[in-house]
């Protein structure tokens, strides 16, 4: 029985499509084990966001190679689609498969003896492959879509992941059954730009609107979380569905990039700031404790300090909770790539600096807003020096102290204060005293 190991770089979705080509293996009979137990084959799923994603996957192959000196490497993802040539001739490589491929790994490599190069042009890349993480058993991604039709002048997605595709709503609700019954308490749905799910065969069939409604329903799964949603596609039918819905909890994560409507426009974004202060504005009206994340990039080419500020001002207003800072990154391909009047690295760095330390005060405050309130906690199963972790429903990360019978149980707390680690101390809950 062969051994395998699997390491995923990147995004949520990749992570559920690890998972998956995971069940694969082990379908086959395939041993599934961990990165250090000297494994026959190693799946490295790549990330091409940003440089240093590339630089992470030359760092782990060489791993790899340390551990387990005759193993057989193989590289998926975004990466493996986007530079194929270049990833082959990485020391320790022996296959790369692309886009369209790496769900056929088996077709191409059979016994995993023999390597090569299999990465067709990303226009092949046109079926849709069902995925979601089992990585725990208290929260599992679903993949409810793939590519992306937009085409923002900073993003190599689209040549990664090919054009925008969806899975239908049955064989999604039959996915969450499925998950249903390993006992999972929350599913977070995730894809490329998964507010633009419907489209199968090239052409629009169902709505997102119309998937969130039927996820609603399924028995047995006690929270839907909906991942990064794009502000244009975030409608107000969605919002006002998951203000009242039954399992869908009151957390968005928006992507905003920039403040600055001139930049966005240079990003080939599809919305103004107006537009994504209309949508924070709606959400807060009506779920006020609601929590609201925000993607934003800083130094793209020619942003100038007034229109940094510009988007540090409009941040510090918005009534959000915190924010994902990303620090400008040249790729190949991409029409920023070429733009004029390149912001200087150490410039880059140090705006990216600021919108973290506001990212720090605008969770810290949102965390004390909620204190001494009752909230429903979902306690995960690690653990970090007696302490276990959870979320509340509205992503409020919480700390207690560790004891079997709160893992994967959703628990109610009131949340206390805010610790040295930034997170929330709670009362325990009244059976865990007991028990103690």
């Amino acid at each position: 029985m062969k051994k395998v190991a699997f390491y995923t770089l990147g995004c949520k979705l990749n992570y559920s499509e690890t998972s998956s080509i995971s069940r694969m293996f082990e379908d086959k009979g395939y041993s599934k084990v961990d990165f250090t137990n000297e494994p026959d084959i190693f799946i490295i799923n790549t990330c091409s966001v940003t440089e240093n994603a590339d630089k992470k996957c030359k760092k782990i192959v060489k791993e790899a190679k340390k551990i387990s000196p005759e193993s057989f490497v193989t590289i998926i993802g975004c990466y493996a689609q986007l530079k194929p040539k270049e990833i082959s001739e990485i020391p320790g490589v022996d296959a790369v498969l692309g886009a369209a491929e790496k769900f056929r790994l088996f077709d191409y490599l059979d016994d995993f003896t023999k390597g090569g190069v299999f990465a067709s042009e990303i226009k092949e890349a046109k079926s849709y492959n069902a995925s979601y993480s089992i990585a725990d058993r208290t929260r599992t991604f679903l993949k409810v879509q793939d590519g992306c039709n937009y085409g923002c002048s900073f993003c190599t997605i689209p040549l990664a992941r090919g054009k925008s595709r969806s899975d239908t709503i049955s064989n999604i609700i039959s996915q969450a059954k499925e998950i249903a019954q390993t006992g999972v308490k929350e599913v977070v749905l995730t894809g490329v730009n998964i507010g633009d799910f419907g489209i199968q065969e090239g052409r629009r069939k169902e709505k997102f609107i119309d998937l969130v409604k039927a996820l609603d329903e399924v028995e047995g799964i006690d929270r839907f979380r909906i991942s990064s949603i794009e502000p244009n596609l975030l409608s107000n039918e969605v919002i006002e569905f998951v203000a009242q819905s039954k399992r869908f909890v009151p957390h968005f994560h928006i992507p905003l990039q920039s403040g600055s409507d001139t930049i966005l426009k240079r990003m080939n974004r599809r919305y103004l700031s107006d537009l994504y202060r209309s949508r924070v504005e709606t959400i807060k009206s009506l779920m006020p404790d609601c929590c609201i994340g925000v993607d934003v990039i800083t130094g793209f080419p020619g942003e100038t300090e007034e229109e940094f500020l510009t988007t540090y001002n409009f941040l510090n207003e918005l009534d959000i909770s915190y924010l994902h800072v990303f620090t400008y990154s040249e790729r190949p391909n991409t029409k920023a790539i070429d733009m004029e009047n390149v912001v200087d690295q150490s410039e880059r760095n140090r705006r990216s600096k600021m919108l973290r330390g506001l990212s720090e005060k605008k969770r810290r405050y949102f965390y004390e807003q909620h204190l001494d309130k009752t909230y429903q906690v979902l306690f995960e199963e690690e653990v970090t020096d007696g302490i276990m972790n959870g979320f509340t429903d509205n992503y409020i990360r919480v700390a207690a102290k560790y004891d079997p019978i709160l893992v994967n149980e959703l628990k109610t707390v009131t949340l206390k204060e805010i610790n040295i680690n930034g997170q929330v101390d709670v009362e325990e809950p009244e059976e865990v005293l007991q028990h103690s």
